[in-house]
């Protein structure tokens, strides 16, 4: 028999270590496509999260840009009359090649009828003369298609490209004449998406920014108002490649690519050739712009720009291997061995179960032992982390009252003293100025509504109310609640006074609060009703309202913590927690605190070992 036994045994041992092989192959085959890919995952969100970055600093950047227009525009806002002089003191002040490196050119161009188009060309003509540079051959002259033209009339840097500029009309164009006359009519930054070729090369494109200016002494509600108060405009041209270059430049992947496209189309003039619609790629060359690698060998993401009215798409691309480290290309392998170490293990731990019953025994109470040993691990960290939970909940309080007697100490006696002498100028400037009076007066009146800022900024932290003791916390609350909410109130109390230590009072105190603001919230009452008094060693405090109830499940509901906060300043406190609620009844919730070492001073009777029940009815 044994024989036989053996022999069997024998037969089946080359059948189950083919079994063990091509099952460990399996798992660790699936392991490793499951690390490569969670690799690969892993890679392109960084490298997304890396290209919303670049974006987010490429829309920064042409924001930047606005805000420049926006300056150069408030210098013509504050003298509508401003020279060529004084248009280049403020270009020089704002040194634009260090502090806005992608702005090539800035300009003002004014907005005439046809009978002011001779004298904008002489004083065009007249300023090409004073560089030394050649006068144009054609002047301004009327279209009769149209009744007003906005002829460039300041640039700065002053270059010989830039000057070429000079009295020439930007509307022109018929799609320049219109986003001209939108920008206008809307006030808003008008960027038509035409190209100018800044420098020889594939992609080396110079975009402008326009922003209307209106005169200051006339009302721009209205587009007819805007149309009528209307100046001209200032504009800036800033170097697509200079642009983008910076913010590559801080990339924190070296090798990726990057590709601006413009996916509004710009209006071609007759006889003019269609241009590429790519505004930059980090891969030019002088000559050539490489094709885009296969998509699988690289990652990519695509993400949109707004430049004001007009879309962008960014393309940003990067070789696979410039993410991976090292460990990431050894990983999947090491993972494949480890699974396929692993299912062997495993299996032949199966075959010597399956053999050997005591074994499983054995194991069986082994791991009985360890999950017993770490739930006591765990019963020991719930026990840190309340712990934890109470000194940090003692801190934060201590901290509000420092930040608040701090506040009121230093911020608020000097806003006193501010008002003080304010309102001793307002006096005396009652009956001589009369405007110095007035704003004297605005400053007192804004001085008090700091104090009053100040003071709910104290309350908020911590009420001073809550020094006078629980009695006069409660009472203070409760008429700040039925002020602030507009839910009557009723506050039902005898005239014990409860001398508690701190940290028990501002528990009970936050407490109440929450239920408070539980039931303005929540309950849609019309009526509280608070009572609070003593029955023999407990301090009883009760809110009822008359409202909706809880609806079921709402207390366990994600991202809720009013009840959780009032639970765990209870287990803090090492009392227990009860709520019962139902819809059109009202919720009740009781608290009880025992406070053995929690009071302070003496009750209207004497009080040994007593404990503190807290009952909210809300």
């Amino acid at each position: 028999m044994y024989p036989r036994r053996h022999s069997y045994h024998r037969a089946r041992m080359p059948t189950a270590l083919l079994t063990g092989a091509l099952l460990s192959m399996t798992v660790g085959t699936v392991l490793y496509t499951v690390t490569a890919e969670a690799i690969e995952s892993d890679a392109q969100t960084r490298f997304r999260g890396m290209a919303r970055t670049a974006q987010f600093a490429i829309d920064a950047r042409i924001k930047s840009y606005t805000d420049f227009l926006r300056g150069m525009a408030g210098l013509f806002h504050a003298s509508r009359n401003a020279s060529a002089d004084e248009f280049r003191h403020y270009v020089e002040r704002l040194d634009t090649p260090r502090n806005f490196p992608g702005i090539e050119v800035m300009n003002y161009a004014r907005s005439v009828s046809a009978e002011g188009l001779p004298a904008v060309d002489a004083e065009a003509r007249n300023r090409l003369r004073k560089y030394g540079m050649p006068e144009p051959a054609a002047k301004l002259l009327p279209d009769p298609a149209r009744d007003s033209y906005t002829v460039l009339v300041y640039v700065e840097p002053a270059t010989p490209q830039t000057l070429a500029k000079l009295g020439i009309d930007l509307e022109a164009r018929s799609y320049i004449r219109r986003i001209a006359a939108q920008s206008r009519d809307n006030n808003t930054v008008a960027a038509s998406g035409f190209r100018v070729s800044a420098a020889p090369g594939p992609i080396q494109n110079v975009l402008a920014m326009r922003l209307p200016v209106y005169h200051s002494d006339m009302p721009t509600d209205s587009i007819a108002e805007r149309r009528a108060a209307y100046l001209g405009s200032v504009g800036i041209g800033f170097g697509v490649n200079r642009m983008v270059n910076g913010v590559l430049e801080g990339f924190p992947a070296n090798g990726v690519r990057l590709v601006l496209t413009d996916l509004d189309s710009v209006p071609l003039e007759p006889g003019e050739l269609p241009s590429s619609s790519v505004l930059y790629d980090s891969h030019a060359t002088a000559t050539t712009r490489p094709p885009l690698p296969d998509s699988a060998d690289v990652l990519q993401a695509s993400l949109p720009i707004q430049f004001n009215q007009r879309q962008w798409r960014a393309d940003f691309s990067i070789a696979k291997s410039a993410l991976f480290t090292r460990f990431d290309l050894y990983y999947p392998w090491m993972a494949a061995l480890a699974g396929f170490l692993s299912t062997a293990l495993l299996y032949a731990l199966f075959q010597t179960m399956a053999s050997s019953r005591r074994s499983a025994l054995h194991m069986a109470e082994d791991m009985t032992r360890e999950l017993r040993a770490s739930q006591a691990k765990l019963q020991a960290t719930n026990e840190k982390l309340r712990q934890l939970a109470a000194h940090a909940e003692q801190i934060k309080e201590s901290e509000r009252k420092r930040i608040a007697r701090e506040i009121h100490d230093e911020l608020a006696q000097n806003l006193l003293a501010l008002k003080i002498e304010a309102e001793i100028l307002a006096n005396r400037t009652r009956d001589k100025h009369g405007r110095l009076h007035e704003r004297a007066g605005a400053t007192v009146r804004q001085i008090d509504k700091s104090i009053r800022s100040v003071r709910q900024i104290i309350n908020d932290l911590r009420p001073n109310v809550l020094d006078l003791g629980l009695n006069a916390a409660v009472d203070w609350q409760v008429n700040n609640f039925e002020r602030r909410t507009g839910i009557a109130c009723e506050l039902v109390e005898n005239d014990t006074e409860y001398h508690l230590d701190d940290q028990c009072a501002t528990a009970l105190f936050r407490i109440l609060q929450e239920s408070l603001n539980n039931v303005a919230r929540h309950a849609r009452a019309s009526k509280v009703r608070i009572e609070l008094h003593q029955h023999v060693n407990m301090l009883t405090m009760t809110i009822r309202d008359n409202g909706v109830g809880m609806q079921p499940g709402s207390r366990n509901r994600t991202g809720s913590f009013g009840l959780v906060g009032i639970e765990e300043r209870i287990n803090i406190l090492c009392g227990s927690f009860s709520i019962s609620s139902s819809p059109d009844t009202g919720t009740t919730v009781v608290v009880t605190i025992p406070v053995d070492g929690h009071l302070h001073g003496s009750l209207a009777s004497p009080v040994h070992a007593s404990n503190v029940v807290l009952k909210v009815i809300a």
